[in-house]
């Protein structure tokens, strides 16, 4: 089955809680404070393997997530590090976010690891918080949050020149004679449903890679079919072999393939439809002698621009001119890989941002004053207030934050309620 997208969600893991502890020891009658920190969270790390060729392992696998950093512990010991979630993928894989479909990373090129969500910080212990006026602090820090991404993958395979044209018109057979790959051939249509790469070696020439993309159909710009998803795989690629049924064998007219498969790569959205191209008039062995199928090819493709080359790739015939020619031309073109720039960096859009603002108001009708704001939302999300510490911790939170003075500037007394999202407090001074 042909899988070059994917979507999956992955989570970081949380940093472990700081831990509250004092020291019990004989003869040491009054010992401070020795809770640990925390363990920091296992983070999400892309890597590339290169044995994968396909994105076909992500439809059993729809979620990842990393381990979670473990507690702090007594006598200062650090909770043990979340173990790291490693994600293999394969070499041209384009990691987006879902939502936007913003880049946040292609693995091609130099780029072969890719640490896309870092585990949440591990919480200091109350061995940290002990001052001149607090020697026994009761309160530990909570680690940070676990931090959850949902992206899309798709694949768009890394090759020098691409094999393009309509299914059963010899691609896979060209591709078979002229490198080191052995796709499977037979005499029906959409044989090839994923791309395979080929090492083309010449001798005194420049080798290069050569990629059999799956047979287009016309509307494939449109989505027809597997359109899209064939499509995709052209970007990378510097150059294209245009092979074309020259004898017609199944009936169609070549120049009307022709002129098909370049009104599909023109419609896609990208500068497919502006690649350099070279046409292989393929099964020159299976023309008929009164046939005008080749000089009708040539005629047209001059219009264009285009050089032919009559081969046939069951026989070999013209096969090595043609590798030569592609060679030359190669030559010609920058070497660079196609990357794709980064758009979305997740480690600053999800950062919990200290400027972000933040609301406090009174609500006449429910006789509630409000606090509101995406970071005060954040903080209850990783603050559990059913214990003593998290009650606390949050408690400074607003005092640091000079919350407290803003409720106290509208007004609010004790015993009257505070209102943050679904959570209601009576104030006490």
């Amino acid at each position: 089955m042909f899988i070059d997208k994917a979507k999956i969600i992955v989570s970081s893991g949380k940093g472990g809680d700081g831990h509250v502890s004092f020291r019990r020891e004989k003869y040491v009658p009054a010992g401070g404070p020795d809770g640990g920190d925390g363990g920091d969270g296992g983070s999400v790390i892309f890597k590339v393997d290169e044995g994968l060729n396909t994105l076909a392992d992500f439809r059993h696998i729809r979620k990842y997530q990393a381990e979670h950093g473990e507690p702090g512990k007594k006598r200062r010991c650090t909770g043990k590090k979340g173990q790291d979630m490693i994600i293999k993928v394969p070499q041209g894989t384009i990691i987006r976010e879902a939502a936007s479909g913003k880049v946040i990373a292609d693995m091609s090129g130099d780029r072969r690891e890719y640490l896309i969500l870092k585990g949440g910080r591990g919480g200091n212990g109350n061995m940290h918080y002990a001052t001149s006026t607090m020697q026994a602090p009761k309160y530990a820090q909570p680690g940070q949050p676990s931090r959850t991404l949902e992206l899309f993958l798709e694949l768009k395979v890394i090759a020098d020149v691409g094999l393009v044209g309509f299914p059963n018109v010899g691609k896979s057979t060209l591709l078979s004679m002229s490198s080191n790959a052995k796709p499977r051939i037979a005499n029906y249509h959409f044989t090839t449903l994923n791309p395979i790469l080929g090492v083309v070696d010449l001798d005194d020439a420049r080798g290069f890679v050569m990629a059999d993309i799956p047979g287009l159909i016309e509307g494939a710009a449109d989505g027809a079919g597997l359109g899209h998803e064939f499509l995709a795989h052209i970007e990378r690629t510097k150059l294209l072999i245009h092979v074309v049924d020259a004898a017609g064998s199944e009936g169609r007219d070549p120049v009307e393939d022709i002129k098909a498969i370049n009104k599909e790569l023109s419609a896609y959205e990208s500068e497919i439809g502006n690649k350099k191209q070279v046409l292989a008039a393929n099964k020159c062995d299976l023309i008929p002698e009164d046939s005008d199928a080749l000089d009708r090819i040539r005629d047209y493709c001059a219009e264009l621009g285009i050089e032919v080359f009559p081969i046939s790739a069951a026989t070999g015939e013209g096969v090595k001119a043609l590798l030569y020619h592609v060679s030359s031309l190669l030559a010609e073109l920058p070497s660079e890989t196609t990357v794709f720039e980064q758009e979305y960096d997740p480690e600053e859009m999800l950062q919990m941002d200290d400027s972000e603002p933040f609301t406090v108001t009174y609500d006449s009708k429910a006789g509630e004053y409000v606090i509101e704001g995406p970071r005060i939302e954040r903080m209850l999300g990783y603050t559990n207030l059913e214990t003593e510490k998290g009650f606390i911790f949050f408690q400074k939170f607003l005092a640091d934050n000079k919350i407290i003075d803003r409720l106290k500037d509208l007004g609010c007394k004790e015993g009257d309620t505070v209102r943050l999202y679904g959570h209601r407090f009576d104030y006490y001074d």
